[in-house]
């Protein structure tokens, strides 16, 4: 039975799915609505659209090193039980290899990669009909090194991190990225060095600390000397290497580092550190209400 560019926004519009997903299925059905719109719910691609307003605030931030290759990826979820499930899990580290593997560029490319004959969007699409909650690739970084790699996932993947050493590889360099990478995911910085964070955000914040200064009843001239001293403290809080070892106080990370690089020369290239639905909205919804809207849907 032919069907026309009619039916598929029909289809569309009956079913949430995109358009080559309703064309596929109406192909595969011959033209019928019903069998088309069942074909798309048997692959999970009807369901998966669906949940496409929901919220995906949880999941797991996971890593995956290999041939000198390191990943971190944050796939989201609706719920934490979705998310401690062990097919959560695998779908996690199959996204994570296939990143390590094929290194996209960006999350769009990543979506668009063949995994076994299928798309890795359309394999989230599948698992989403598999397991019943939206799911999500937010954001993954991929370091290419030939020095050592470390990588650290805090309680079961709620924040993980990757850290890129240039350098050669012993038992003390190994304990060294160990432990830089526990600071990292205690501390959370956001630059490497004073000198990557970008010269808008060291203005602004030299624009605010100076009024805070001004609203303390300091006189101009003073409160110059005062912020340059609280930009320092800035760098200090938010850059890597400028932090206060976490173990040791006495000590900054670079001269942890320093330390260590005395005996065999190693260095800190790159870092990265994801926390879990960092800056992602939680839709909160009274329980009542919840309950409501579903055994409102019940009777429907």
């Amino acid at each position: 039975m032919a069907f026309t560019a009619k039916d598929v926004m029909a289809l569309r519009e009956q079913t949430g799915a995109g358009m080559m997903d309703c064309k596929r299925a109406l192909t595969d059905a011959d033209g019928d609505m019903t069998k088309a719109a069942e074909l798309l719910r048997e692959r999970g691609i009807a369901k998966a659209a669906k949940r496409a307003s929901k919220v995906a605030a949880e999941g797991l931030v996971q890593a995956y090193v290999a041939n000198g290759t390191g990943v971190l990826v944050e796939v989201n979820c609706e719920s934490d039980f979705v998310a401690n499930g062990e097919k959560f899990g695998a779908l996690v580290e199959a996204v994570a290899k296939i990143t390590a593997e094929k290194k996209p560029a960006n999350v769009e490319e990543l979506l668009a990669l063949d995994m076994g004959g299928k798309t890795v969007e359309t394999f989230l699409q599948e698992q989403t009909g598999v397991i019943g909650e939206k799911i999500s690739v937010r954001r993954f970084v991929c370091f290419e090194s030939a020095g050592l790699i470390e990588t650290y996932i805090h309680m079961g993947g709620t924040r993980g991190v990757l850290l890129n050493f240039e350098g050669t590889e012993t038992p003390e360099t190994r304990e060294l990225a160990h432990n830089v990478a526990l600071h990292v995911a205690f501390a959370t910085p956001r630059y490497l060095a004073a000198e990557d964070v970008p010269a808008d955000v060291v203005e602004h914040e030299k624009e605010i600390l100076k009024k805070e200064v001004m609203n303390e009843g300091k006189p101009e001239a003073i409160a110059e000397k005062i912020v340059v001293g609280r930009v320092k403290k800035f760098f200090e809080d938010n850059c890597l290497l400028e932090q206060k070892y976490v173990k040791d106080d006495s000590v900054t990370v670079k001269q942890l580092i320093e330390n260590v690089a005395k005996k065999t020369p190693v260095s800190l290239k790159e870092f990265c550190c994801f926390v879990r639905g960092e800056g992602i909205e939680k839709k909160a919804e009274d329980l009542s209400e919840e309950v409501a809207k579903q055994v409102e849907a019940m009777k429907k």
